[in-house]
C-alpha cells in the first residue's frame, strides 16, 4: 500500500470505537423517531458505517456483502424465511403457542399499518441497519484481527445492549411475559434482562449464519422473517 494511502487508514479498534459512538446515537434516534426520518436515519447510518470499514481498509467480503456470496446467500435466505413461515403457522395453529404471538400494541394497527411495518419498516429500519452495523461491519472489523469467536462475541454482546431501549415496555406489551414478570418495575426490569439476553444469543446464530454462509444476506433473511411474520401473525391473532 502507498505511503499516502496508509496514512489515510484507521486501526480496526479505532473503527470499532467510532462504530459503537455511531450506533450509541443512532439507538437513541431510532427510538425517537419513526415513520420516515426513521428509515432514513436506519439508511444513513448503514452507509456511514460502511464507510468507517472502508476508512479502516475493509472491504466488500469484509462486511459480508461480496459479489461472489451473494447467490449463496440469498439461497441460504430463502431457505431460513421458509423455515421460519412454517414455525410461525405451526405455532399459530396450535392452542399451547397461540398465546405467545398476543402483542397489545397491535390492538389499535390497521392492515395497512402492519404490512407498511412487514415490509417497510422491518427490513430498512431495522434488519438492515442492524444487520450491517452488527453482522456486517462490527464482525467483518473484529474477525480481521481477533478470529471468528471474538468476533461473534463483541458483535452479539452489543447487539444485545442495542435492544435496551426497545424492551422497555415489553412486559407490558406481551400478555405472556406479563404474566411471567408482573406489572411492577422490577418484573419490567427483569424483561429488559431477558430481552438483552435473548436478542444476544440470537445474534451468536446471526453470527454463525454470516460465518457458514460467508453473506450477510442469510441474517438478513432469518432476520427479516422472525420479526416480519410476528407481526403478521400477531396482528391476524388478535
Amino acid at each position: 500500500m502507498p505511503p499516502r494511502d496508509r496514512r489515510r487508514r484507521i486501526g480496526t479498534w479505532t473503527a470499532v470505537g467510532i462504530t459503537v459512538a455511531v450506533l450509541a446515537a443512532a439507538n437513541l434516534a431510532l427510538h425517537r423517531w419513526s415513520g420516515l426520518p426513521g428509515l432514513v436515519t436506519a439508511v444513513v447510518v448503514s452507509a456511514l458505517l460502511l464507510g468507517v470499514l472502508h476508512w479502516a481498509g475493509g472491504t466488500r467480503a469484509d462486511a459480508g456483502l461480496a459479489a461472489g456470496t451473494l447467490a449463496r446467500g440469498a439461497r441460504w435466505a430463502l431457505a431460513l424465511i421458509a423455515m421460519v413461515g412454517v414455525v410461525y403457522l405451526v405455532g399459530a395453529l396450535l392452542p399451547v403457542t397461540r398465546t405467545l404471538f398476543e402483542d397489545r400494541r397491535y390492538y389499535g394497527m390497521s392492515g395497512s399499518e402492519v404490512l407498511l411495518r412487514a415490509f417497510v419498516l422491518v427490513p430498512v429500519g431495522t434488519v438492515l441497519v442492524e444487520e450491517v452495523a452488527f453482522r456486517g461491519v462490527l464482525y467483518g472489523l473484529v474477525l480481521r484481527v481477533r478470529g471468528a469467536v471474538w468476533a461473534t462475541a463483541v458483535s452479539s454482546l452489543l447487539f444485545g445492549l442495542w435492544h435496551v431501549l426497545p424492551s422497555l415496555h415489553l412486559a407490558a406489551a406481551k400478555p405472556a411475559l406479563t404474566t411471567v414478570f408482573g406489572g411492577s418495575a422490577l418484573g419490567a426490569a427483569l424483561a429488559v434482562v431477558g430481552a438483552v439476553l435473548f436478542t444476544a444469543a440470537a445474534g451468536v446464530l446471526f453470527c454463525e449464519l454470516r460465518r457458514r454462509s460467508g453473506s450477510l444476506l442469510a441474517p438478513m433473511g432469518l432476520h427479516w422473517a422472525v420479526n416480519a411474520f410476528g407481526y403478521l401473525v400477531g396482528f391476524l391473532l388478535r
